[in-house]
């Protein structure tokens, strides 16, 4: 492992432009002190170490090379920014990464000007850049637009559909792709290297462009074959005829831990003034920590871990996480059912359906990140009597929006989503809070939506979905452990749109849909403290609505109020519509809904940005004063 100097290079280091001022034979003791800043870092705060590990050299590189933030840097995904953090003016704050108040664990705009692309989920920076690539041409600069994206980013459609439009429009865009699982390159070595400096140097590049021009004043019928026969001749040595026929210049594969075969290329590649270009370069996630390099899965995202063994801080929960209990009730579905299938996108550990394809290999598909085709390819499985759950976090099912709605929603196919990370989910902040779904599928025609209160609830829940056969259905979970609640033999089908109540009071009403239950029980306890006696409901479904125990609820209280961990437009809406249908509104029920605020709440504990949501306990109570025009002063209730 590295061993630091006395006087640290890094230390000199703020900006990428101090960075420039060192000789390049400085550079592999930078990217060494630079490797060691961030898995110390890393150790400490947790978060996305082996994807930053693998990206150490190049980052160097490309702001050595790259005039940034002049040229437009745009990390895909920004798993594997936290280097690129560290060298452009945030290493002093580097230890609060996904900390409350502290960095992102992405890129984000108003951050940073090193960021000029927000970036947490993948496959957006080809789109983004070449975005950046016409405002430019525009303007008339002439700065570059480099765009990193991973191997695994490359399997999202979007990626692909970027690259089209960009070689159609022969745009001046430097694609890095990152090739940290050997999935498309062969062993690289000192040959391919020498290949991508002679294929990007301009003697080459110049000679090339003249063969074109040549080729362009033959006949039609030579012509083609002349531009064709220099496409293959080249593709038969290096590869990359896709993206050829994507009309971007590929140039590798190349070794992107050796700084000798970076440098060169990415400088020709800086200086070529024509067309998109993609550099293949291939890196080894991990790299350099050994615990990561033997087990990149594990070190991909990382809780706080002791740096000489690598051993990671264990959990100390009493009770299972939602995504364990998710995966072992599927399971017990699937040994009664052989037609239940499971697909994931691209997340079958976060999901828990790493679990389900030990026990039932033939029957778990991993699509990649394609959350859109992991939609359709559903629906396709539905049409032919099986029974698909379609196991997506809620933030990414947002990206295949319209195959929900026209090729399940529609056609009423049975397809049966699973949303983990449901509500607010701590250190990844607001690009992975699951904050819209009970919105956007709400809205849906024939659209089952279910919410489990506890764990015990989400295994009665994936039952219920395994039974449902005439319609689609969306399940959503939190992140994170349970509430240790006693857990069934097995899961029994609940009866479709039925709530449940949990304690009878006669003055406030807390009707709860989803994992604040817990928090509506506490409130309700603080509640009788000032002399408020408080019903607490399990909604269970926000449709259908259990529209008789809407009323009830309203007829029996002077309060009545929702709770969820989603955003306006959600289950308190689908209530308050409800109880406005019924006239119940004018015979003087005091409503009110708690949903998330209007705003995008930053990463931090979940605890801390429940409270700042206002969704626990404490807020309930307020709500309720709030409602009532009261205030608890000193465990006594009066009059405002």
């Amino acid at each position: 492992m590295y061993e630091p100097s006395k006087t640290p290079l890094l230390d000199q280091i703020r900006t990428p432009q101090d960075l420039r001022r060192f000789e390049p034979g400085r550079l592999r003791e930078i990217a060494d002190e630079l490797r060691q800043d961030l898995i110390n870092a890393v150790s400490k705060t947790g978060g996305h170490l082996g994807a930053g590990l693998g990206v150490v050299e190049l980052t160097v590189a490309l702001h050595y090379v790259f005039d940034t933030p002049r040229d437009r840097l745009i990390w895909d995904v920004g798993h594997q920014s936290y280097p690129h953090k560290i060298l452009t003016g945030r290493r002093d704050r580097i230890r609060t990464i996904r900390q409350g108040g502290g960095l992102s664990g992405f890129t984000k705009r108003a951050e940073s000007e090193y960021d000029p692309f927000g970036a947490a989920h993948s496959s957006t920076s080809i789109s983004a850049g070449l975005g950046m690539a016409v405002a430019r041409e525009m303007e008339g600069r002439d700065n570059n637009v480099i765009c990193v994206i991973g191997d695994g980013a490359m399997s999202a459609g979007m990626a692909y559909e970027a690259m089209n439009n960009a070689g159609a429009m022969d745009s001046r865009l430097i694609v890095i792709l990152n090739d940290n699982d050997m999935s498309i390159a062969p062993p690289v070595g000192a040959m391919s290297a020498y290949l991508s400096r002679l294929l990007t140097g301009r003697t080459y590049m110049s000679l090339r462009e003249i063969g074109k021009q040549l080729a362009r004043r033959l006949p039609k019928f030579f012509e083609k074959r002349a531009l064709r026969a220099e496409e293959y001749a080249r593709g038969m040595i290096t590869g990359g005829t896709l993206f050829e026929e994507l009309g971007f210049y590929y140039v590798g594969p190349i070794d992107g831990h050796n700084l000798d075969h970076l440098l060169p290329v990415l400088r020709n590649v800086r200086d070529a003034k024509s067309g998109p270009i993609l550099v293949h370069v291939v890196t080894q996630k991990g790299k350099g920590y050994p615990p990561a390099e033997t087990s990149a899965d594990k070190y991909h995202g990382v809780v706080a871990f002791d740096v000489a063994t690598g051993a990671q801080a264990k959990s100390k929960a009493a009770a299972p996480t939602y995504t364990k209990v998710f995966a072992e009730s599927l399971i017990a579905e699937a040994r009664k059912d052989d037609k239940i299938v499971a697909i994931t996108a691209a997340m079958p550990s976060g999901t828990g359906l790493d679990l389900f394809g030990k026990a039932f290999p033939d029957r778990t598909f991993d699509v990649g990140i394609a959350e859109q085709h992991a939609v359709t390819f559903a629906g396709g499985l539905a049409t032919e009597g099986f029974k698909p759950f379609a196991v997506i976090y809620s933030t990414f099912l947002q990206r295949a929006y319209d195959q929900v709605v026209h090729d399940i929603a529609i056609q009423r196919l049975p397809v049966r989503f699973a949303m983990d990370r449901a509500g607010l989910v701590g250190a990844d902040g607001p690009t992975h809070a699951g904050s819209f779904d009970v919105a956007y599928l709400g809205c849906l025609p024939g659209f089952i939506l279910m919410a489990a209160a506890d764990e015990a609830e989400l295994v009665h829940m994936v039952a219920t979905q395994a039974a449902i056969d005439d319609r689609p259905s969306a399940l959503r979970y939190p992140r994170g452990e349970g509430l240790g609640v006693p857990m069934p033999g097995e899961g029994k089908p609940l009866e479709i749109g039925r709530g449940r109540i949990l304690r009878e009071g006669d003055k406030v009403a807390l009707l709860c849909y989803g994992a604040r239950l817990g928090e509506c029980l506490k409130a309700a306890d603080e509640l009788a403290g000032f002399g408020l006696s408080a019903t607490v409901a399990d909604a269970r479904f926000a449709k259908p609505l259990d529209v008789d125990l809407v009323l009830r609820l309203a007829r029996e209280h002077e309060v009545m109020i929702t709770i969820e961990e989603g955003s306006i437009g959600g289950f308190g809406s689908h209530v308050l519509q409800a109880l406005a249908e019924a006239g119940a509104l004018d015979r003087g029920i005091k409503f009110r809904s708690m949903v998330l605020p209007d705003i995008f709440i930053d990463q931090d504990t979940p605890n801390v940005m429940y409270a700042k949501a206002g969704l626990d306990a404490k807020g309930i109570v307020a709500k309720v004063f709030e409602a009532l025009g009261k205030n608890a002063v000193a465990g006594t209730v009066r009059l405002a």
